[in-house]
């Protein structure tokens, strides 16, 4: 089978450059994508999708169904912003105080619609149906499964998405079989002890002192419990107690965050976790109430469709500019881990540029240069699943 068509006209990547500078100027925080929803499903429809609005709030999907035989195809982008000041300095830099597209979704949602728009062009190549899904609230809303639990992934035999990377080679492509992102958990932990005056701690019992003790000794789960073969983090993000300088108080807060390479390890850092606080606290004297608040499951890439992913990427920036990765290219989480506990598909990275400030970074920006790459992704997965002919994942 030839290589998918992944070439895009000029005046097309023009446009869609236009498009993410002006999303990038008007960032949306976790389900607050309206203006981006809108100007995706207007995208859609003049380009003869299929298209509602309001999915999980402000998602959007898009449907093409080419009438003719097939599977269902999914790919999947993501729109939201972050609670960030921008300090880029760019011409297109954001105009909404405190908050920046300081991940690159709006790169991927652009990407994403110069597919679109190409493969629509092109239907009557293609067999099957292709469903965009335009994702709100992947930044810690958990959009994904919203999506899902509205019925996204209705119909759907394989699903797609990726994520830039800074800190790569401008347009690289690569993917790992297996775990690929790790997954995360959140906790808010309240210690109960008993207030007091600073000069009498010992008619006390200081949770703030606990909870030091608490911060010390939850570093043993990784260290001392967890397999050294395996991968987790685990940090303390947040810690308050007390407003008065002279005075214990009777109870402190902190808030905990997670990373694990597995679903496994997953459940063993949170069992431990509890074990820990819970024994601590009651040496010291002290109560202790943990809530398990986030859940994001590890992204584990379907071994077949890993490869397939792969073999596409060959095609779009040839073999020396694509390939695997064998080990965990990052223990940042990924919602998208929801839709593969579901469906077989692969999420894989393209390379944002060796020099590019890293993700949640006030200097960060999408590179519009890897648009056609992206983009030529999702094409060439189409063309290679979808295209009249095809017989198999590898063509």
């Amino acid at each position: 089978m030839r290589a998918p068509l992944t070439s895009f006209q000029s005046s097309a990547v023009e446009e869609a450059t236009s498009i993410r500078r002006h999303l990038h100027s008007r960032p949306e925080l976790k389900f607050e994508e309206r203006e981006t929803s809108d100007l995706v499903a207007s995208f859609l429809v003049r380009h003869g999708y299929e298209t509602r609005q309001g999915i999980a709030g402000t998602g959007v999907i898009g449907v093409l169904d080419t009438g003719r035989p097939g599977p269902t195809l999914c790919f999947r982008a993501d729109m939201d912003a972050l609670p960030i000041q921008e300090e880029t300095g760019l011409s297109y830099a954001s105009t909404v105080p405190g908050k920046m597209h300081a991940c690159g979704h709006d790169g991927h949602t652009t990407s994403l619609l110069l597919a679109a728009a190409k493969l629509a062009s092109e239907s009557e190549q293609l067999g099957g149906r292709i469903k965009l899904l335009f994702q709100p609230a992947e930044e810690g809303g958990t959009g994904a499964a919203r999506m899902i639990e509205e019925g996204a992934l209705a119909g759907v035999d394989a699903i797609y998405g990726f994520h830039n990377r800074p800190g790569y080679r401008q347009g690289r492509v690569f993917a790992k079989a297996g775990p690929a992102m790790g997954g995360t958990s959140v906790y808010e932990v309240t210690i109960i002890g008993n207030g007091g005056h600073s000069s009498r701690p010992d008619l006390a019992v200081d949770p703030i002192f606990v909870g030091a003790s608490l911060i010390h000794s939850m570093q043993s789960v990784v260290s001392r419990r967890l397999s050294p073969l395996e991968s987790g983090v685990v940090s303390v993000t947040q810690f308050h107690g007390g407003n008065a300088h002279n005075i214990i108080p009777g109870r402190a807060s902190m808030t905990i965050n997670t990373r694990d390479a597995s679903p496994e390890t997953g459940a063993m850092i949170d069992r431990e976790l509890n074990r820990l606080i819970t024994s601590v606290c009651h040496a010291h004297g002290a109560e202790a109430e943990l809530t398990r608040i986030l859940r994001i499951p590890p992204v584990v890439n379907d071994d077949a469709e890993t490869e397939f992913t792969v073999a596409v990427a060959v095609d779009v920036v040839g073999p020396d500019n694509a390939g695997y990765v064998h080990q965990l290219p990052t223990m940042g989480a990924e919602d998208f881990a929801f839709y593969l506990e579901k469906v077989p598909g692969c999420f894989f990275f393209v390379g944002n540029g060796e020099d590019s400030a890293y993700l949640h970074h006030p200097l960060y920006d999408f590179n519009d240069d890897i648009l056609p790459v992206a983009a030529g992704m999702f094409a060439g997965i189409a063309h290679r699943r979808l295209g009249l002919g095809a017989r198999s994942r590898d063509g």
